[in-house]
């Protein structure tokens, strides 16, 4: 198979999968209700998938041992990441805590050209502004500061900037399989969780009676279907391509998390949070555009 063809099914899965993680709120707000508050639901979720992907690692544990130590932390660094996201959609409103999340691609480019030293376009520098600038618009919505508000921003704005880190690193250094990946992920997610949990809400009292089978489901699905499967696809894909552009192309999940949140959360933007956004998502699209003109996935471990 071509390196091209492989950067397509790459670009497909992650765009897909974006599409599923616009839903994701669902789940994580439907374990606050089930009795599971703060990052407890996303810890749940998380161990979850790390118990269903242990017996796929065990038959790959010399994988762990071998691995490069830098992209074993990207990788982890990459989990506690999204669980950062993951507890700013439990305070925040989604679409706002969605497009601090999706500033990526302007980390992305900063970390590329002044950690790594890598060549970095005209028009990207210009994705940075307007990024920023988008980021300033839509947080001075309300006549306030444009600072984040609340610990959901917080957490999603830090999450971002994890992210970018992590996916650098997994980009440069990572040498682990899909399935060893997705694991230490769920580890590196759980981590964070447990370290973080306590300081939101303290240790629920639950009711097995009452909750048991609601929450084993909730996090069945959710450790499964998002941090398992749809994880193992984006790590895959995440190693073969270019970090800002995994982050432009998750934006699907941008417009299905606004727009679900809205019909079905009844959380609606003001006018300047509109505007802000949608500067953007416009920041991510022209980020990736010279990226996608010709260039050839060099140097990508298969």
């Amino acid at each position: 198979m071509t390196q091209d063809r492989i950067n397509a099914i790459a670009t497909l899965v992650v765009a897909g999968f974006g599409l599923l993680w616009g839903f994701y709120w669902m789940p994580v707000r439907a374990m606050v209700d089930h009795g599971l508050p703060g990052a407890w639901g996303t810890v749940l979720a998380t161990v979850t998938a790390a118990i269903v992907l242990a017996p796929l690692v065990a038959l790959r544990w010399r994988a762990l041992l071998r691995a490069d130590k830098v992209g074993l932390l990207s990788v982890a660094a990459g989990g506690a990441a999204f669980t950062l996201y993951s507890i700013g959609l439990v305070y925040g409103r989604v679409a706002i805590i969605i497009l601090l999340y999706f500033l990526t691609p302007v980390w992305s480019v900063l970390i590329a050209r002044y950690v790594m030293g890598w060549h970095t376009p005209a028009l990207r520098i210009v994705a940075i502004f307007i990024g920023i600038a988008g980021l300033l618009v839509m947080l001075s919505a309300g006549g306030t500061l444009p600072m984040p508000r609340g610990v959901g921003e917080w957490m999603s704005l830090i999450a971002g900037i994890l992210w970018a880190v992590g996916t650098t690193g997994i980009r440069v250094r990572s040498d682990l399989g899909v399935i060893p990946a997705t694991f230490v992920f769920a580890i590196g997610a759980t981590l964070a969780g447990l370290a973080l949990a306590p300081f939101f809400e303290p240790f629920p009292t639950l009711s097995l009676r009452d909750n048991g089978v609601g929450l084993l489901s909730l996090a069945l699905a959710t450790g499964v279907l998002w941090w398992g499967v749809s994880l193992a696809a984006l790590m895959w894909a995440t190693m073969r391509l270019d970090p800002a552009r995994v982050g432009i192309l998750m934006q699907t999940e941008v417009i299905v998390g606004a727009v679900s949140a809205a019909l079905l959360a009844g959380e609606h933007l003001a006018t300047l949070e509109i505007i802000g956004g949608g500067m953007v998502v416009a920041a991510g699209l022209l980020e990736v555009w010279p990226v996608g003109r010709g260039r050839r996935g060099g140097g990508v471990r298969v």
